[in-house]
């Protein structure tokens, strides 16, 4: 009796090799919007790891979290075919300039907290600081699969290019005093 009420993980549908989108449709799974929304939740994941890596509760930790629901919205955005866009819904199944803006802000106030690089970095200070790092590289990857699945006036791209910008700027931020520079026995 309990059992039956269950729902059970899989459906089978995607035995085929196709898979759902919202608001209806089918598509192949390695066609280009499973690719780049399936590279979001890999960069959701790696920012995840991170989040796992940080002070439970802390400041860090709660940034993460409101990124990590941001990039749901964008998954619904980029897993809608374009001609069911118009049914998105700002900042729940769409994303807005103002989402963009709120990362803007972030990077502001988090490249405040330290004193910017004068060249590269090496990545892996940290352990929290090398999984920003690797979240970012993941969501440089999105980005360019986002460009080939969303038009103007999608603000998709650019909040993934403000996201890597922001990650970039928090995997610093971790390091704090002990940034390794790319110049053989220094630190910045």
């Amino acid at each position: 009796p309990l059992a039956s009420a269950l729902v059970k993980l899989y459906t089978k549908a995607g035995d085929d090799g196709t898979t759902g989108l919202l608001f209806g449709g089918r598509v192949r799974k390695d066609s280009e919007l499973p690719v780049a929304y399936g590279t979001v939740d890999e960069a959701q994941a790696a920012i995840g790891l991170a989040r796992a890596h940080a002070e439970d509760g802390g400041e860090l930790d709660t940034m993460l979290i409101d990124i990590e629901r941001d990039l749901y919205v964008l998954m619904a955005e980029v897993a809608t075919a374009p001609d069911n866009r118009h049914k998105l819904t700002d900042e729940t199944t769409r994303v807005t300039a103002a989402m963009v803006s709120r990362l803007e802000g972030l990077i502001d106030a988090t490249t405040e907290r330290f004193d910017m690089p004068t060249e590269f970095v090496i990545p892996g200070n940290t352990v929290v600081s090398a999984h920003l790092d690797l979240a970012r590289t993941v969501v440089r990857r999105a980005e360019r699969l986002a460009m080939a699945v969303t038009d103007d006036p999608s603000q998709v791209v650019p909040y993934l290019n403000r996201l890597s910008d922001l990650l970039w700027a928090l995997a610093r931020w971790q390091e704090g005093d002990h940034l390794i520079s790319r110049q053989r026995g220094t630190s910045t």
